[in-house]
């Protein structure tokens, strides 16, 4: 066969597969609906017209972040008299504020184990627990240990850990629960996972509850994961500077609903409910009570994201926000640059030099574009894994959900809405005290080179 001829046999070969990969994307995207960015639609045509053989696996392996659902009520309105903030979560299709009381804002890693193993040694019938990695270290042995001990007692215990956490962890010995009389389940396995398309979504949420459905129902919920580098340090290195807390009250049940949710996924059990508002309850006094803010792929808005995207619009006097990578999409930047630009006190605190050195390299540009509008950036001496966002004196948000596009639009994650002023008065001054070791951030401009990689690492956003 003539060269030219076989040349022009590969490029009609090429260019019918890349037409299957595209129509491929387009109607699969369509059938569930899929909500993306331009930008990565953008990423995934070009990538399935020049490299279709790799493109299209690619893309049925990770080209899904939303669950199918279907069509979704109209969400119902907040009780008048509330704040932005509640209005808002409520028409995201999240619970509306319940009561709780107790709150404890962890200040280390020390209480926030004290916390954890008092709350275990407490449950009298049921403790569920979620989280993206069990550590095969000190921490994650002792936790493991005494659930296996409440397993063993005839509390029923259930342990839902992320799968790719799980493979990134070492594959710590999760058998011994259910051999000790409890359960676990692995969210989302990858490779083996029958949910196609999802594994490269991640269950970041991270909660343990104890006695849910009584009275003396409580919750431990933040960043941390269960390994030592979270609380206390192994092997003489320092711990991470992180942020949980724990509390008790009627706002638990929320809590519950998500982790049931979970649990029923993982398990194939049950299709994923439809979220939508709590049933008709007597309305909170403004200002006050919790909210859980779930986001991911079940869930159908970006929640976390549009959350704080309103909350940058609506802020009057302050944004502080700390989060260990910080990779976030142009619109939320913008708004963050906006807020600083008309008065808006705007303060991010990251650490130095986060666990992912990519993230690092790619955050640059983001931090430049906000010193230049007037915000305040500033470094951590070592690593900081806190999530936390509060706005003027309306709002603290605490959970899971880094403020990088993988956080805000992949994973599973969760945050709690505080509409107390006092506990979000708390939760600022948490932040204060982590700043005051940190050093400010001095914006340069960048060489060719780096401008340039810059620029290529900013396709990857989602992954860092």
């Amino acid at each position: 066969m003539p060269i030219d001829l076989h040349i022009g046999h590969l490029l009609s070969v090429h260019g019918l597969f890349a037409l299957v990969a595209v129509l491929v994307y387009v109607i699969s995207s369509h059938a569930v609906q899929q909500r993306r960015h331009p930008s990565a639609a953008v990423a995934w045509m070009l990538f399935l017209l020049f490299m279709p053989y790799l493109a299209l696996p690619a893309f049925l392996l990770f080209g899904f972040r939303k669950l199918p659902r279907p069509a979704s009520p109209v969400p119902a309105p907040a009780p008048r008299g509330q704040s932005w903030a509640v209005e808002t979560i409520m028409a995201l299709r999240q619970p509306a504020p319940a009561a709780y009381q107790d709150l404890a804002v962890h200040l280390d890693g020390d209480e926030a184990r004290n916390a954890l193993i008092a709350m275990i040694a407490a449950a009298r019938h049921s403790i569920e627990c979620s989280t993206f990695i069990v550590g095969r270290d000190r921490l994650g042995d002792e936790v493991m240990e005494r659930l296996c001990a409440k397993a063993r007692s005839g509390v029923r215990v259930r342990l839902l850990v992320d799968g790719v956490g799980y493979l990134m962890a070492g594959r710590p010995n999760l058998r011994r629960l259910a051999a000790a009389g409890g359960e676990f389940a692995l969210f989302v396995e990858p490779l083996w996972s029958s949910q196609k398309g999802r594994s490269n979504l991640r269950n970041h949420r991270k909660l343990l509850l104890v006695d849910a459905g009584s009275p003396a129902a409580r919750l431990w919920c933040g960043g941390r994961n269960l390994a030592s580098e979270y609380f206390e340090g192994e092997g003489g290195e320092r711990p991470w500077r992180d942020l949980s807390f724990d509390l008790r009250g009627t706002f638990v049940g929320q809590a519950h609903d998500l982790f049931e949710r979970d649990w029923a996924f993982a398990n194939g059990t049950a299709i994923v409910p439809e979220s939508g508002p709590a049933p008709a309850m007597e309305p909170l006094p403004e200002h006050d009570g919790a909210q859980l803010v779930a986001s991911g792929p079940d869930q159908e808005d970006d929640t976390v994201y549009e959350l704080l995207l309103t909350a940058a619009y609506r802020a009057r006097e302050r944004i502080a926000l700390s989060t260990p990578y910080f990779v976030p999409e142009s619109a939320l930047l913008l708004a963050l640059c906006l807020a600083a630009r008309r008065g808006v006190r705007v303060d991010l605190l990251l650490p130095a030099r986060s666990n992912h050195r990519l993230s690092d390299l790619a955050r640059d540009r983001a931090l430049r574009s906000l010193a230049h509008a007037g915000g305040h950036v500033w470094l951590a001496p070592t690593m900081l894994h806190a999530k936390l966002a509060v706005i003027d004196d309306r709002l603290a948000l605490a959970g899971s959900t880094n403020f990088d596009s993988r956080s805000l639009f992949l994973n599973y994650e969760l945050m709690v809405a505080f509409h107390k002023p006092e506990d979000v008065l708390r939760f600022g001054s948490w932040f204060s005290r982590e700043r005051a070791s940190a050093t400010a951030y001095v914006a340069r401009a960048p060489g060719l080179m780096r401008d340039v990689g810059e620029g290529m690492l900013l396709w990857l956003a989602f992954q860092l």
